[in-house]
């Protein structure tokens, strides 16, 4: 495989309906497609999944294109591969931006899978054609409005649902959603809203049987995050365990 040309498209693309957690609420998503060719014409895309400020990671749009257009796309033309999968360590000596990087080899992988005749995801070794999926809910203006939207995504067949939630926005919510769905796999992700201040209420989640608590504090906090590990219990109901997830 040698990549000869790597061209990059921003997309905006609105969304259906807003997406809001701790950080704020989203309308619109800037979105980087990367496109390669290989020196007999074929191509694949790739996505650069960042988000348009560097609030939830390091990288972000604006700094993926560059990170891309400077740095990691001249490491890839013109260099010879035996496959897709030898493209991420011509990538290597730039430490991080694993979302610009993931973009390029992502379309490597795409390019080789339809020069080979086979949907990407049995090239990558997957196995069952369909797989069970959770869906992610933001904040909602009201509480009906969030059971109506996890009540949607419930019937479409999601497995997993997780809410977003904040000081502002956490126990009496997750109270509700357990009143009109006691039984489905619940999640909820605080982006890193609170601090160990916050313990007890935490601790107030354990009754909802939440799968995960997901980054309750500070996203690079290992110590903070192991207190407040030991101080939740298991989830109350059967078979579940309550974890906090990074």
């Amino acid at each position: 495989m040698q990549i000869t040309e790597i061209k990059l498209v921003e997309i905006k693309m609105p969304l259906v309906h807003f997406f809001e957690t701790s950080f704020g609420r989203t309308y619109e998503r800037r979105i980087i497609l990367v496109r390669v060719t290989d020196a007999d014409g074929a191509q694949g895309w790739g996505e650069v999944t960042c988000g348009e400020s560097p609030g939830y990671s390091e990288e972000w749009t604006d700094s993926a294109w560059i990170t891309i257009e400077k740095i990691l796309a001249p490491m890839v033309l013109g260099r010879e591969v035996a496959s897709a999968a030898h493209i991420a360590s011509l990538m290597g000596w730039a430490r991080g931006n694993r979302m610009a990087r993931s973009g390029i080899e992502t379309a490597c992988w795409d390019l080789e899978a339809k020069k080979l005749g086979r949907p990407l995801w049995r090239h990558l070794g997957g196995v069952n054609p369909t797989i069970g999926s959770g869906v992610s809910i933001g904040i909602q203006d009201t509480i009906p409005q969030l059971i109506e939207k996890i009540r949607t995504e419930v019937e479409a067949g999601y497995k997993r649902i997780k809410i977003k939630i904040s000081p502002s926005w956490d126990y009496d919510v997750l109270k509700e959603v357990r009143r009109e769905f006691p039984d489905i796999l619940l999640m909820a992700d605080a982006n890193s809203a609170y601090s160990l201040d916050d313990t007890e209420k935490l601790r107030s989640f354990d009754e909802f049987g939440l799968m995960m608590l997901e980054q309750p504090l500070a996203y690079d906090d290992i110590v903070d995050h192991a207190k407040l590990q030991a101080a939740i219990k298991n989830a109350h109901l059967p078979g579940r365990t309550d974890q906090i997830g990074r």
